[in-house]
């Protein structure tokens, strides 16, 4: 191997490594609704396929499996959008609204 190049199995590390997805746990704390969703951009921001499951305590968790990146989404409660105090970070979604961020690595 000469000097400045790349091991043939680190770059199919690397590329592997882009093609995984790892679940990512979301939490939302709000024991009156009737109902949460999560849209994002993983799922076209469609608040049909990402249904949350309520708890006993009143949250609601929904894990989902995010590949490496920057994903930006919202909680829908009882069909009023909600930022994710988890969050780390705000963004912007399609119809530019403020919306909650999270980093996959």
């Amino acid at each position: 191997m000469t000097h400045g190049t790349t091991p043939p199995n680190a770059v199919g590390q690397r590329l592997q490594a882009r093609a995984n997805v790892k679940p990512v746990h979301f939490i939302c704390i709000a024991p009156a609704a009737h109902r949460v969703v999560m849209v994002g951009d993983f799922n076209g921001w469609n608040p049909s396929s990402h249904p949350m499951t309520r708890h006993v305590d009143g949250s609601w968790h929904l894990s989902v499996p995010l590949k490496h990146g920057g994903h930006a989404y919202q909680f829908l409660i009882d069909g009023q959008p909600a930022h994710d105090p988890r969050a780390q970070g705000l963004t912007r979604n399609p119809m530019g609204e403020k919306v909650s961020m999270t980093f996959v690595s």
